[in-house]
């Protein structure tokens, strides 16, 4: 079964993109991955997400600076932060420009596909 979600996952890591496509990919999500900032930018613009995974740190177009552009994009979208770092200051910034909620890694695999669904429903609520 195909769900009517699509989901962009943004992490520079090959491992965490690959992992985090097959587990939503498993459930019937439309997922599109980025390895950058830019890359997910374009994808947004092709297919905008319903929602959004965005690493925090990346090379090129940091989190934040790729959460203000895909803003402009799927300003409705919810975004969970991955972060490997607890970094306070651009968390606090990043709840300022929208985002939900956040997720250190390494995650447990069940909470994130518990928070994505619960983001989504409320969504359409």
């Amino acid at each position: 079964m195909v769900l009517p979600y699509r989901l962009l996952i943004v992490d520079d890591q090959d491992g965490v993109r690959r992992f985090l496509h097959e587990a939503f990919a498993e459930e019937g999500y439309n997922v599109d991955t980025a390895a950058n900032g830019i890359e997910a930018v374009r994808l947004a613009g092709i297919r905008p997400p319903s929602l959004i995974l965005l690493d925090i740190k990346m090379p090129s177009m940091s989190g934040l600076e790729t959460l203000e552009k895909l803003r402009q994009i799927a300003p409705d979208a919810p975004v969970i932060l991955m972060t490997a770092y607890s970094e306070l200051d651009i968390i606090e910034e990043a709840k300022k420009k929208g985002v939900r909620c956040y997720i250190n890694k390494p995650f447990d695999l069940y909470e994130v596909r518990c928070l994505v669904r619960g983001l989504l429903l409320a969504e359409k609520t």
